[in-house]
């Protein structure tokens, strides 16, 4: 099983699984249908990698403006994917990075 298909999975329980940074935790409440938990989760930091998740958040909401702002913010730009694609690209990121650290 992928990386994304195991964090697909885990899903189906009632809390995250430990560990996992705040990206992907706000990532796991994203696709478990709490926006704004997610959103919560990553509004008041300033790092690249939350803006990322920002940016992504505000994209799915439809906010395009503010989306493109926290694109910005992350030295990253808007991709022309899918938010379902951008979202699995994330995780994949977010995991190989939660396990370097």
């Amino acid at each position: 099983m992928d990386i994304v298909s195991s964090f697909k999975e885990s899903l189906n329980a009632a809390e995250h699984p430990a560990g996992l940074s705040i990206q992907l935790n706000a990532l796991w409440y994203d696709e478990k249908g709490d926006w704004h938990k997610a959103h919560a989760l990553v509004d008041q930091l300033n790092d690249q990698s939350s803006a990322l998740v920002h940016a992504y958040l505000h994209r799915k909401e439809g906010d395009i403006w503010n989306a493109d702002y926290w694109y910005r913010k992350a030295k990253s730009s808007r991709p022309a994917t899918s938010l379902a694609l951008e979202w699995e690209h994330l995780v994949k990121h977010f995991i190989k990075l939660n396990r370097n650290q």
